[in-house]
């Protein structure tokens, strides 16, 4: 087992880009994460020198890189990327097709697995994906950091499956605020980084260092850092 690590996860809702994206590498350079899980990536034309350019912005590099499902994992250039995988989920007639992002990362002589997601608003294809990725993140032995937009409130069915799971991060230990939506009048809590117990926490929440007024540029949604602790 290596000295004890730290590990900065951020989980951040960017709308495809759609409003300003340097105010979202300015946001995401001032969270200084070690590992960037976005939910809403550019998926359409120009997709991939759209999150191309955004990793340039913000020093860090792509480890999954897919366009189902609109994810995306970018890491600092220092961290080994072991394993990278990116799973289509159930798909329901009608709604957006949902996916899961995973990376398998050495960190300081720790191994850890990164992964993103971004479910419905419909409760019964929340619900039935959430029970999906649990049981895909299962197959793996490295402990779990879940970043996701779970578009649902704590305490609903699919909060409550995964943190049977995993422990909410914001909860245990709470850094900053909590609400990360809307980002012009934040009032509810839709977005979690989820945890495997292994890990020790740190805080979480939506990070101070930002300016508000890029948090209100960038996306509609504000960013959500977990400081977490690998020393397993």
């Amino acid at each position: 087992m290596g000295p004890v690590a730290t590990l900065r996860v951020l989980s951040y809702n960017v709308r495809s880009l759609r409003d300003d994206p340097e105010a979202v590498a300015r946001v995401v350079k001032a969270c200084r994460p070690d590992v960037l899980c976005l939910q809403e990536a550019p998926r359409l034309l120009g997709w991939r020198r759209k999150r191309r350019l955004l990793a340039s912005r913000c020093g860090l590099r792509l480890a999954v890189n897919r366009r189902p499902g609109g994810l995306a994992i970018l890491v600092r250039p220092e961290i080994s990327v072991l394993l990278s995988h990116h799973h289509r989920l159930r798909r329901y007639r009608g709604l957006h097709l949902r996916a899961l992002s995973l990376v398998v990362l050495n960190h300081q002589g720790h191994e850890a697995l990164v992964a993103v997601t971004h479910l419905d608003l419909d409760p019964r294809a929340r619900l039935q994906h959430a029970e999906e990725l649990l049981a895909l993140l299962a197959r793996h032995q490295a402990p779990v950091v879940l970043a996701a937009d779970v578009n649902e409130l704590p305490g609903g069915p699919t909060w409550r499956l995964l943190t049977r799971a995993f422990t909410d991060t914001a909860e245990l230990a709470p850094a900053g605020e909590l609400f990360t939506f809307t980002a012009r009048r934040p009032r509810t809590r839709i977005d979690a980084v989820l945890a495997d117990p292994r890990f020790g926490v740190v805080g979480a929440g939506v990070p101070e260092e930002p300016s508000r007024a890029d948090l209100v540029a960038a996306t509609d949604h504000r960013p959500l850092l977990a400081e977490l602790l690998l020393s397993y």
